[in-house]
């Protein structure tokens, strides 16, 4: 029963290909190719995860990419199912990356590698900016790093002892605030 509810989990987990690279190691003959490939899978409901493979082939490198991120996949909070909590920050490396959140309608604006990310957890609206390199690893790592740091006002609350509605209310409130002045 287990290993039927596996394979309708894992069928229904959206895979994305971000890059392939073709790496060349030179032997005595000449050189000999491979391929790395870099993959984000999520399921489209606040989990997501990211692998990388190398093979000689290009669908082996794929496939060892998708297994490590299926292995490595986490869990997001997100408003509603389509945006994030809160704005946050993210960097690895030389990759930093800026995210906010957006109103409804707005949707997924970012660049490449960070676009894909976003697809694979499920959210719709964001606004997103990536500065320093442009290398995918590093904008991918850098992506997930900043959403590891995201948090729901029910973790805040419960962290602080609090409830809900008092964290709620105060964004609530101060923006109101700020409307009036």
């Amino acid at each position: 029963m287990a290993a039927k509810q596996d394979r309708r989990e894992e069928s229904e987990l959206i895979e994305k290909l971000v890059h392939i690279n073709r790496v060349a190691k030179v032997v005595q003959g000449g050189r000999r190719f491979g391929f790395a490939a870099l993959v984000v899978v999520g399921d489209g409901k606040g989990r997501v995860g990211f692998g990388s493979g190398k093979a000689r082939e290009v669908p082996e490198a794929i496939r060892k990419a998708t297994d490590q991120a299926k292995r490595n996949m986490r869990r997001v909070p997100l408003r509603e199912g389509r945006t994030l909590h809160h704005d946050t920050r993210g960097h690895f490396g030389a990759g930093r990356v800026i995210m906010r959140a957006a109103p409804p309608g707005t949707g997924i604006i970012a660049g490449g590698p960070m676009r894909a990310v976003f697809e694979a957890l499920g959210v719709q609206d964001v606004v997103a900016k990536s500065n320093g390199t442009q290398n995918p690893h590093n904008m991918i790592k850098a992506t997930l790093e900043g959403l590891g740091r995201c948090r729901s006002p029910r973790q805040v609350a419960q962290r602080r002892g609090k409830k809900v509605s008092d964290i709620v209310s105060r964004r609530e409130g101060a923006q109101s605030a700020q409307e009036s002045a």
